[in-house]
């Protein structure tokens, strides 16, 4: 088995490490633009080595997109193309973080059924190849989305390497996980963006605030440190969704405003205990 990543990065070079050091893969290549990262992820050992695009995707049996989902959208059919003129039962999955568009893609591509889209749901705040790491995806769910467009020996092969990674399968539409990330992911991440931004407007006055930040501070705004290369195409590809979800965000942080300006106590704490209910969902 030969499977070609296509962008080392985090979520990209952890899958490159795990599939070959539990034995799913036994050779790995490894596809970078960038040539400072292409050459730290050989050697660090992320990959066996690092070859062209076309070269990659001709020799490999798994292709594994990891780049921005702007990209990908662009990479995919290209992927597709030259599978058609290869001979075997080539598959190629993508990790992105938006799945509506890049299955809109390909929908009418006529190899569309050697796609499985998919969608790890693991990473950090970091990027790059030093980023990657073992047993990143241990536990985690994988996002299976739109496999009834997919052919059943893909999905199953895609399984099997998701179950290397230890992952647990949840199988959705495409429109449904878009909605659904929008809520548990993408605005996480607007709403540390704008925190890093308003405490670091603050601290241009206030030279103490990092001084004094805890723990609390450093989990809620950690996400701000991600790469705007990975999220503006996200947040551009799920506005509606996004925008959809900043506005009921809205809506709670000013029923929070309003008790507070009314020294409203009974209100201030209605609002805390209704969102003590999160504790019966994420322990």
């Amino acid at each position: 088995m030969i499977v070609g990543v296509i962008g080392l990065g985090l979520i990209g070079g952890s899958m490159a490490l795990d599939l070959k050091r539990r034995g799913f893969a036994d050779m790995v290549l490894g596809v970078e633009k960038d040539p400072v990262n292409a050459a730290a992820a050989k050697t660090i050992g992320l990959v066996d080595d690092v070859v062209p695009f076309e070269d990659c995707v001709r020799r490999s049996d798994v292709v594994v997109i990891s780049i921005p989902v702007g990209a990908a959208v662009k990479l995919l059919p290209q992927v597709l193309d030259i599978f058609g003129e290869c001979e075997g039962e080539k598959v190629v999955i993508d990790v992105c973080s938006t799945k509506s568009q890049i299955v809109r893609s390909v929908h009418y591509h006529p190899l569309r059924r050697r796609f499985v889209a998919t969608h790890p749901m693991a990473g950090t705040e970091y990027s790059g190849p030093w980023a990657a790491m073992p047993n990143l995806f241990d536990g985690r769910a994988c996002i299976f989305a739109n496999t009834e467009d997919s052919d059943p020996k893909a999905v199953k092969t895609v399984e099997e390497l998701y179950g290397v990674l230890n992952m647990r399968p949840l199988y959705m539409n495409a429109d449904n996980h878009d909605v659904h990330t929008a809520y548990v992911s993408h605005i996480s991440h607007v709403t540390s963006f704008a925190l890093a931004l308003t405490v670091l407007d603050k601290e241009q006055d206030e030279k103490h605030i990092f001084d004094l930040a805890s723990g609390g501070f450093s989990s809620t705004v950690r996400l701000a440190k991600s790469s705007a290369d990975m999220w503006v195409p996200i947040l551009t590809q799920n506005r509606d969704n996004v925008l959809h979800v900043i506005d009921t965000y809205l809506e709670k942080m000013n029923a929070f405003r309003d008790a507070i300006a009314d020294y409203d106590e009974e209100k201030i704490e209605s609002l805390i205990h209704d969102a003590n209910r999160i504790k019966k969902i994420i322990r």
